[in-house]
C-alpha cells in the first residue's frame, strides 16, 4: 500500500507542475515542436515496460492495432493536446490545469453516447457540479480571455473523447493502459511529424502566412533549441512529467484499482494552482477560487460514486464465480450433516444406556 501512495503522490505532482512546465518552455520552443518532442520521449519512457506487457500475451503488433494507435494518437496528440499546448500559450497555467481536469466529465458524458453505458447518480450530480464550476470560472458575464478558455474546454472535451476510443479499442484489442498510452504517444508522434514536414512545403507554408491565426504554423521548427542549454527543461517534461507521470499512474493502477489510482485527476484542480502561484506566480481570481472548490467537490462525488461502483462489481464477479452446482449441493449436504449428527447420537445414547 505504500509503494501504491508513492506512485500516486508522484503522478500527482507530475501532472500537476504539467502545466507550468510548459509554460515555462514557451518562450523557448514552438507549442507544436514541444509536443512533438514531449510524446515523442514519453513513449521511450514506456516503451520497455509496454513491449514486457506484449511480451507476457505473446502478441505481435498487427496492422488493425496500429490503425487504433493512429486513430487514438490523432485524437490525442494532435486534436486535444494542440489545443491544450495552445491554451497554455494564451492563458494563465492554473487556469489550464483546472479547465483540463474536467475532462473525466466529458468521457462520462461520451461513454453514455458511444459505448452507451448507463450514467449512475453519483455519475450525474458528479457532472452536473462539474459543469457548474466551470461556469463558474468561464465567467461569462465578465470574460477575459475567451479565446484561451475555449482551447481548455476544447482540450478536455476531446480527451474525454479520447479516454473512451481508448478504453473501446484497449477491451476490443486486449491491451492493458501502458500499452495503449505507449503506441498512441508513438503513432502521435509519428503523424504530428508528418503535419510539421508538410508546413515546410513553400506552397503550404505562404498559404498559411496569409492567415493571422495559422501563421505560427508555417513551417514549424523541429530541433530548434533542441541543445544542453535546455536539456534539464525538457528532461522534465519528456521523461519526467509525461513519461514517468503516466507509468507510475498505470503502476497505481495495477496496485490498487482505477477508482484509487484517478485520486491523481481530483487532487489536480487544488494543487496545479497552488504550485502555479508559488513557481511562477500567478494570481489567482475570486472566481477561479470558487470554481476550483465546486470542481473538487464534483471530483469528491465522483470517486465515492467509483469506488462503491468497483465493490458491486467485485462482489458481481465473485458470486458469478461461485459454481451453481454449489448451492445446490449446499442444502443436501446440511441434511447430510444433521443426519450423521442424529445418528452419533443415537449411538452415543445406546451405549451409555446399555453401560448403565
Amino acid at each position: 500500500m505504500r509503494k501504491t501512495l508513492l506512485y500516486i503522490a508522484f503522478s500527482t505532482l507530475m501532472f500537476s507542475s504539467m502545466e507550468i512546465a510548459l509554460k515555462a518552455a514557451g518562450g523557448a520552443f514552438n507549442p507544436i515542436q514541444l509536443n512533438l518532442i514531449r510524446f515523442f520521449v514519453g513513449g521511450l519512457v514506456l516503451l520497455p515496460i509496454a513491449l514486457r506487457a506484449l511480451s507476457k500475451q505473446h502478441h505481435h503488433l498487427t496492422k488493425g492495432d496500429w490503425g487504433l494507435f493512429f486513430l487514438t494518437g490523432f485524437v490525442c496528440v494532435i486534436v486535444s493536446m494542440t489545443l491544450y499546448q495552445l491554451a497554455i500559450s494564451v492563458d494563465q497555467a492554473s487556469t489550464v490545469a483546472v479547465l483540463f481536469s474536467c475532462n473525466p466529465v466529458f468521457a462520462l458524458i461520451f461513454s453514455y453516447l458511444i459505448l452507451h453505458e448507463r450514467l449512475g447518480r453519483a455519475n450525474l450530480i458528479a457532472v452536473v457540479i462539474s459543469i457548474i464550476g466551470l461556469v463558474v470560472i468561464v465567467n461569462p458575464a465578465h470574460l477575459t480571455n475567451a479565446v484561451g478558455l475555449s482551447l481548455a474546454i476544447g482540450s478536455a472535451l476531446t480527451f474525454g473523447l479520447y479516454s473512451i476510443v481508448s478504453r473501446w479499442g484497449s477491451v476490443r484489442h486486449h491491451f492493458n493502459g501502458i500499452i495503449m498510452t505507449c503506441f498512441t504517444f508513438f503513432a502521435g508522434s509519428f503523424e504530428l511529424l508528418l503535419l510539421m514536414l508538410l508546413s515546410h512545403v513553400p506552397a503550404v507554408a505562404g498559404s498559411m502566412r496569409q492567415v493571422s491565426w495559422l501563421s505560427q504554423f508555417a513551417a514549424m521548427p523541429i530541433l530548434k533549441n533542441v541543445s544542453l542549454e535546455y536539456f534539464w527543461l525538457l528532461f522534465f517534461i519528456g521523461v519526467c512529467v509525461t513519461g514517468g507521470g503516466f507509468a507510475f499512474y498505470f503502476l497505481a493502477m495495477e496496485r490498487s484499482d482505477v477508482s484509487t489510482a484517478s485520486l491523481v485527476f481530483f487532487i489536480k484542480p487544488g494543487l496545479a494552482p497552488i504550485l502555479a502561484a508559488l513557481l511562477i506566480h500567478e494570481r489567482i481570481l475570486t472566481n477561479t477560487i470558487v470554481g476550483i472548490v465546486i470542481i473538487l467537490l464534483g471530483s469528491v462525488v465522483t470517486f465515492m460514486g467509483n469506488r462503491v461502483k468497483s465493490r458491486e462489481s467485485q462482489l458481481a464477479d465473485q458470486e458469478a464465480t461461485v459454481p451453481a452446482s454449489d448451492f445446490q449441493a449446499a442444502p443436501s449436504q446440511t441434511a447430510s450433516a444433521k443426519l450423521r449428527a442424529r445418528a452419533e447420537a443415537h449411538v452415543e445414547s445406546s451405549s451409555t444406556e446399555s453401560t448403565n
